[in-house]
């Protein structure tokens, strides 16, 4: 019997599900925490529960596919590597254009002479030993390079040139930006090549810990990775374009969400433990994003699901609101859940919480932690990081003990984005083990932390509330309303009226009224029009009551905790590759190849070529990823004007995508 294994990380679980490919069954599914920063335990850990429970001899499993959020959550809480951009042929103003400047950070630009115009001619020569000097002038804290020059979709010469010489230069990973997307818009390729250069390292540790342990186990079976559009791809390509990963665990939810309740149009919500992710399914099919994946605050050139991505999850760090009525307010940063942090470090988080409940006025950070997550300090380390980092290395430690003075909290929140540091404290998932809407974890500390945080002080001078149980239904309260939020921003902006301002219309005086079923000289009422499919582990704790509020059926499936992980073996390999015809004048066509553009006399015979070359490119990446039975399907976008009623060509784009399931392999093979 042939069996496929799905595995996916998540922000606080891995999870994995094995299917019965021959019936189309859940053999068995299991959970295990996500670990860091080694991320082999926890996927050693879910895959070996599945195996142990299904009773399934590796040798028989016939593919592995593997989905996750961590480049999506990477996006939402700013983590990931140290980059360098290096801009060619670009200005100032650019880097202001499509949220670049804000990407950047404090990272280098390296910006440099050269780039070609909309023709794909070159408009000025590449400044090859200015490259060099600025590459040589960088910091050993870089971890990767993006590269974006003026029209690169028309003329790739000068990325690769680049690259060429970055590569010879310092051996570390480059992204170029017409490898990701062939659409016009150089500071948004700029963008998605940094943001891709970012994730280079995390989703290659995430795939090579995969990798490991299959061997370990003797799954000798091809990994398949889940792109953010849900189709798969092979771990090769993954690991060269990580980007595409992002929304790649959401991609999945939506395939497991279909797969596992039949439903065709509802509105699909996976809150997982650092966000909430909605998409609408429609016809049995989610919706693509015809502008670009968006996560957090970036717009990318990335085709994902059309999916909108809320911090908000079951581990996202409660606030009380500034002002007098001592409001919550949820995320969007995810903190270690103090009852898992117990479960960890008990003597540490159980000494310190008693301790400052024993106290009239207990110390403000009493119930916040910092967990390290790096296993020696990097080199790469400012005096006040490493000082943090120092104190860090045997262990965690009270917030207090491993900050000492307010000079070194922007030191921490670097540690915390570069992924080397994490914050442990009060969550929803703590209030749930108040509540026993959980008992996964040490439901003991989050008992004596949420008694500690309700003596907070409002702005009001009274406490934020009357003990743990009061705080927990708060808090819970809170994730209600504001998942609620979410899908009413989702329901408003995948209306057909094609409504304006879905957050504010959210949040409006007459939805809310609606929501309550106003009565009066005016009677309101409101309701989502689709039912809402609740995904997530944590989601039958949450979801009922969200339903109950929305006016809809809620539907929780089975097995809706590792959905994602279902989604990620139930796709098909789908690659697309995309060019572009242009036109200087009558009878000349300009076809842009990867290696510059090819000049043609008629306009059939370039398109022709065009077709042909993307016909090519695209069935060689589905057959590297294991398709052996290629479908095709092309579309023509063709650009012609009325000159003196005659028509006259202006371009072409040509998409070609090839798609087909991966090869099964057979047991015995």
């Amino acid at each position: 019997m042939a069996y496929l294994l799905g595995v996916d990380t998540g922000g606080t679980y891995t999870d994995a599900v094995i299917l019965d490919e021959a019936s189309d069954k859940v053999v068995s599914s299991a959970k295990a925490l996500t670990s860091r920063p080694d991320l082999a335990v926890g996927v050693a850990e879910a895959i070996d529960k599945a195996l142990g429970d299904a009773a399934v001899d590796p040798s028989d499993i016939a593919m592995v596919s593997l989905s996750t959020t961590l480049a999506t959550n990477a996006l939402v809480e700013g983590l990931g590597g140290r980059v360098a951009l290096v801009a060619i042929g670009f200005d100032d103003g650019d880097l202001n254009r499509a949220g670049l400047a804000d990407a950047m950070r404090s990272e280098p630009v390296i910006m440099i002479e050269g780039g070609h115009n909309h023709a794909g001619q070159e408009r000025c020569p590449l400044d090859h030993d200015a490259l060099r000097h600025a590459v040589a002038d960088l910091d050993d804290g870089i971890t990767g390079f993006a590269i974006a020059s003026a029209f690169a979709t028309r003329n790739a010469a000068h990325e690769v040139a680049a690259r060429d010489i970055i590569r010879a230069a310092t051996q570390k990973p480059v992204s170029c930006s017409h490898d990701l997307s062939q659409a016009l818009g150089g500071p948004k390729r700029a963008l998605t090549a940094v943001l891709n250069a970012r994730l280079i390292g995390m989703i290659d540790r995430l795939i090579a810990a995969c990798e490991a342990h299959l061997a370990k186990v003797g799954i000798s079976a091809r990994l398949m990775v889940v792109r953010g559009d849900g189709a798969l791809v092979s771990s090769k390509i993954a690991r060269e374009k990580p980007i595409e990963t992002i929304l790649s665990g959401p991609a999945a939810s939506i395939a497991g969400a279909s797969w596992l309740t039949g439903e065709t149009d509802a509105l699909v919500s996976d809150i997982g433990g650092t966000t909430t992710d909605i998409c609408l399914l429609r016809d049995g099919r989610p919706k693509i994003d015809p502008q670009g994946a968006r996560v957090g605050p970036f717009r990318t050139m990335v085709e994902a699901v059309a999916m909108r991505t809320w911090g908000l999850g079951g581990d996202s760090e409660v606030h009380v609101r500034d002002g007098l009525d001592g409001g919550l307010f949820l995320g969007p940063r995810r903190l270690m859940p103090l009852s898992l942090a117990a479960v960890h470090f008990p003597e540490l988080v159980h000494a310190t919480l008693d301790r400052a409940l024993a106290q009239d006025v207990p110390a403000s950070d009493g119930g916040l932690f910092v967990i390290p997550l790096f296993d020696a300090i990097p080199d790469s380390l400012d005096a006040k990081e490493a000082a943090v980092a120092a104190r860090l290395t045997d262990g965690p430690l009270r917030l207090g003990h491993a900050v000492q003075s307010r000079m070194e909290n922007p030191a921490l929140m670097r540690l915390v984005n570069r992924g080397l540091a994490m914050l442990s404290g009060v969550t929803p998932s703590d209030a749930s083990h108040v509540l026993d809407l959980n008992s996964a974890w040490d439901a003991d500390a989050a008992r004596k932390a949420l008694t500690l945080f309700a003596r907070r002080r409002t702005g009001s001078g009274t406490r934020v509330a009357d003990g743990a149980e009061a705080l927990a239904r708060r808090v819970i309260d809170q994730l209600t309303a504001q998942t609620v939020d979410c899908l009413l921003q989702a329901g408003f902006a995948e209306d057909e009226r094609d409504w304006r301002d879905p957050a504010g219309l959210a949040s409006h005086p007459l939805t809310l009224a609606g929501l309550d079923e106003t009565k009066g000289v005016v009677n309101i009422k409101l309701a989502l029009g689709v039912p809402v499919v609740g995904l997530g582990a944590s989601a039958p704790t949450y979801y009922a009551a969200v339903g109950k509020r929305l006016g809809t059926r809620m539907v929780l499936p089975e097995h809706a905790g590792v959905a994602n992980a279902i989604g990620a073996v139930v796709g098909q390999v789908r690659m697309q590759a995309t060019g572009t015809v242009t036109s200087a004048g009558e009878g000349v066509f300009a076809v842009h190849f990867p290696d510059g553009p090819k000049s043609f006399a008629d306009r059939d015979t370039a398109l022709r070529a065009l077709e042909t070359h993307l016909r090519t490119q695209a069935e060689n990446a589905v057959r590297t990823s294991g398709v052996e039975e290629v479908r095709f399907s092309v579309s023509r976008d063709i650009s012609e004007v009325d000159v003196e009623n005659r028509k006259m060509f202006v371009e072409a784009l040509i998409r070609v995508e090839a798609s087909g399931r991966p090869r099964i392999t057979a047991p015995d093979a």
